[in-house]
């Protein structure tokens, strides 16, 4: 639930700086003069006001496309248990190999023992699915053979 919680947080905080670029960008272009006691619509009539209307809007768009591909890109290398960076990344397999052994894959583990993630080192097509494996009680397990050992 912790890694959804992250994910939501990430994303209200994209929408929050993108609410306050539209905010800055409302009150820094300027507004249309009036012209005999009436009020045009300047996208209709003044250019250079159009031009610069177009252009913040371009520029808030990449920037909202931008902070949400980093959102994603950090969210899928989270524990899906705590929510925690995953570490130690581990590669199988070899690049000068990749016909004899397969594609290289990254795995990445948990600090905390939750699972590891299983990423392929190699992109052919598209995306690519990632493998989550969740340990369960690995550390009862831990605990009981270190108990035996004694």
């Amino acid at each position: 639930m912790r890694y959804w919680g992250i994910l939501l947080l990430k994303l209200l905080g994209v929408y929050l700086v993108l609410h306050g670029l539209w905010a800055a960008m409302m009150w820094l272009l300027p507004t249309s003069t009036p012209i005999v006691y009436h009020r045009f619509q300047p996208f209709e009539h003044d250019l250079a006001w159009s031009l610069s209307w177009a252009m913040a809007v371009l520029f808030l768009f990449i920037c909202g496309l931008g902070m949400l591909y980093v959102a994603l890109w950090d969210q899928q290398l989270r524990c899906r248990d705590c929510g925690r960076r995953l570490r130690m990344p581990l590669m199988y397999g070899s690049y000068s190999n990749v016909l004899q052994e397969g594609r290289p894959e990254y795995e990445y583990i948990c600090a905390f023992g939750h699972g590891s993630l299983r990423v392929q080192g190699t992109k052919f097509q598209g995306r690519e699915p990632s493998h989550w494996r969740s340990n369960k009680d690995l550390w009862t397990h831990l605990i009981a053979a270190d108990r035996a050992g004694r």
